[in-house]
């Protein structure tokens, strides 16, 4: 299982601040050549979304289905993953949740505020482990 649940807490996010993290994920990922997906919300509210090069509309699919798994769970998604789909689980039928709506796969992280979430990261196009990485590490990166 994957023990790395640090997830960086901000002092302070506003729109600004969630848009310039998501273009500098951008840059990374065109400068990496990663043919990647983003999107940030706070609350309800997009803030930030990025097709790149070599994606398609199913990734713009993925990063909202595991988004909604941050905010159900308030953990990262790859966690959501690793803790309950399992051979012997039914995660939809356990949380009564639908497949159309969440994806416990890895890619999106909680944006917290003093402990509290108040949005997320999303990040598709690659393996699970490897989005979860990006993500994470822009957090790491803008951490205030």
């Amino acid at each position: 299982m994957n023990d790395n649940i640090d997830i960086p807490e901000f002092t302070r996010l506003d729109l600004s601040v969630v848009w310039r993290l998501g273009r500098d994920l951008v840059e990374q990922c065109l400068q990496e050549g990663h043919g990647v997906t983003i999107c940030a919300k706070i609350g309800q509210q997009h803030v930030f979304h990025a097709a790149l090069p070599g994606t398609s509309a199913d990734n713009d699919a993925w990063v909202h289905r595991k988004l909604r798994v941050v905010e159900h769970f308030g953990i990262p998604s790859l966690i959501v993953q690793e803790q309950f789909v399992t051979e012997s689980r039914d995660f939809y039928r356990d949380f009564g949740l639908e497949p159309s709506r969440y994806a416990p796969a890895g890619g999106a992280v909680p944006l917290l505020v003093a402990g509290t979430l108040v949005g997320g990261l999303a990040v598709s196009g690659l393996e699970s482990v490897d989005d979860h990485n990006l993500a994470l590490s822009a957090l790491r990166r803008w951490r205030s």
